[in-house]
């Protein structure tokens, strides 16, 4: 990789939380931040509070065509594009919620707008290679369903959260393998045990712990050639079995084009 002051990482979900503190110090080491959110004015006090070299794109991934416009925009500012943090998500509703697309609101945000994302993203990232893309995950997984992916029935909140991060990690897996020998790499993590962030109430781990684990998957030299791993903080881990099974991969892949489709 190159050093980190020529850089530029695109972190989405980097306005609060996990994100925004991943985005400060990265930035605070010169590189290229874009800064991804939903919201202008979190967007503009998160760009006051890096500083440096950082840039604003406003999108909600729970919109497939806002996530096709953000990596339009991406595109087009920007030629090259050294790391992609997928880091922006919510846990599972309540009550089940569908996606101005249609989709189980936890699923799109989670896994399927970051799927999108990434996919038309490749190009500039295979171009800019060496480069990485790094899926914020968790340890929570849950095996996803193909008969019910939108959970139209038995609906539970940990569930929906649980399915989407799984999900994040069989495309993990399959998208390392598709990116063997182009130089860019592709790894999922759980950061840390309920890091004090939005979606946790009662914290047990530090935030710092979480930014250390996901920095050290974007910067350090000795993952150069590592790819299709899952990691629990700092350490390599097993994801659930579903994750290295070629057929379940292979489906998902082929629902994730079918839902994104244009």
């Amino acid at each position: 990789m190159r050093p980190i002051d020529q850089q530029t990482i695109l972190i989405t979900g980097a306005t609060d939380g996990l994100g925004r503190a991943l985005a400060a110090r990265l930035a605070a080491e010169g590189a290229s931040i874009l800064v991804h959110g939903r919201d202008d004015q979190r967007g503009k006090a998160t760009m006051q509070e890096i500083g440096g070299r950082a840039f604003w794109y406003r999108a909600d991934l729970s919109s497939l065509a806002e996530t096709r416009a953000l990596a339009e925009a991406v595109r087009a500012d920007h030629p090259r594009l050294d790391v992609l943090v997928n880091n922006a998500g919510i846990g599972g509703p309540a009550s089940r919620q569908e996606s101005p697309d249609g989709h189980e609101l936890t699923f799109q945000v989670n896994y399927l707008s970051g799927y999108l994302l990434t996919r038309l993203l490749l190009p500039t990232l295979v171009a800019s290679a060496p480069a990485r893309i790094v899926n914020v995950s968790s340890g929570a997984q849950q095996a996803v369903d193909f008969d019910d992916v939108m959970i139209t029935r038995d609906y539970r909140p940990m569930r929906a959260y649980s399915q989407s991060k799984l999900a994040q990690i069989l495309f993990t897996v399959d998208l390392a393998e598709e990116l063997a020998g182009t130089g860019v790499t592709a790894n999922a993590l759980h950061p840390a045990t309920y890091m004090p962030t939005k979606m946790v109430p009662s914290p047990i781990s530090t935030l710092e712990e979480g930014v250390e684990a996901t920095y050290r998957l974007v910067t350090d030299p000795a993952l150069d050639d590592v790819s299709g791993r899952f990691y629990n903080g700092l350490k390599e881990a097993r994801a659930d079995a579903q994750a290295y099974d070629p057929d379940a991969r292979a489906r998902l892949r082929d629902l994730s084009e079918q839902l994104t489709s244009p």
